[in-house]
């Protein structure tokens, strides 16, 4: 196990490293820069920034500053809050992203195996198709869609829950974001669990147990569920990447103070220096998170290791 842990950690340190520098080169070569937005400077003025900020150096010296700041915590400072540096941003941004994000995960897991368990067991049947006509209805619906229908319903019409904003994570300020950043990932995995379940009740084994006039119940879980979790763990890395970057719309759009709102402020304002930051954590978090499914992955199915 120690092994495989060091084989995966030796992969996702170069990853991180690459993406850090084609974003780094994407920011580099982007037109403009923070301060154009602004009006005209003297050149004697641009120059002792340029200089204090090192934009002036070559692009791998530019590069490796910055990477050596961002291994000490320190990812530069904002050109447009100038106030503020990244790292204070992201501070600020951070736990409501974070709240969201793992509500909106550990809501989707669960519910979407649930759903594809007892779709697999009544297969055929009414409630089945009505499970997978949802499933299918969530996966085609992206959230920044679905967010906008839950608003005019449950907000504007209704008057049942708050429009946007946040308020310290209310529950009642939870629910329309979460619904929206979930029901996507419930929706792959209630397909995913419903077509693994059912692979798995049809082995022998499975028949066996029946036959032998052991309960659905005892079947189900000390049977049929460990087997049926291998292709939902191998899921878990790809949702956990789609509610974060789907994280990004709900920020904006639910006026959350998350860290997509100041990705998108950072992009429309050239402030690569804060894009160039959120991109670096969102890449640590998805390359660490897929570094533990693949330990679960291990643990389900110790073969992975060989």
């Amino acid at each position: 196990m120690l092994l495989y842990i060091l084989r995966r950690l030796l992969i996702a340190v170069p990853t991180l490293l690459f993406i850090a520098l084609v974003s780094f080169w994407l920011m580099h070569i982007a037109p403009g820069g923070p301060f154009d937005m602004e009006r005209p400077m003297p050149e004697v003025v641009r120059a002792n920034i340029e200089a204090k900020f090192h934009l002036n150096e070559p692009f791998l010296i530019q590069f490796f500053i910055y990477i050596s700041n961002f291994v000490r915590g320190d990812l530069g400072p904002s050109f447009v809050y100038q106030d503020f540096s990244v790292t204070q941003l992201v501070a600020q941004s951070w736990p409501v992203s974070a709240v969201l994000g793992v509500i909106s995960f550990c809501v989707s897991v669960p519910t979407g195996m649930v759903l594809g368990t007892i779709a697999a067991l009544k297969r055929n049947s009414k409630l089945d198709y009505l499970l997978m006509s949802f499933s299918m209805t969530g996966v085609v619906i992206p959230a920044f869609v679905l967010a906008p229908v839950l608003v005019t319903i449950f907000s504007i019409h209704l008057g049942l829950l708050p429009a946007g904003g946040w308020e310290g994570g209310k529950l009642s300020f939870l629910i329309l974001p979460v619904i929206s950043l979930a029901t996507g990932s419930i929706a792959s995995i209630a397909r995913v669990m419903r077509g693994a379940m059912i692979e798995t009740l049809n082995q022998p084994y499975i028949r066996t147990a029946t036959a032998k006039g052991l309960s659905t119940s005892y079947i189900l879980f000390h049977h049929a569920l460990r087997p049926s979790l291998i292709p939902i763990i191998a899921m878990l890395g790809p949702s956990f990447v789609a509610v974060v970057t789907g994280s990004v719309i709900i920020d904006i759009f639910f006026s959350t103070g998350g860290m997509g709102q100041h990705f998108v402020s950072g992009a429309l304002n050239r402030d690569y220096g804060l894009v160039m930051g959120i991109t670096l954590i969102v890449a640590s978090l998805t390359i660490f998170f897929n570094l533990v499914v693949d330990l679960l992955y291990t643990i389900i199915d110790p073969r992975i290791r060989v």
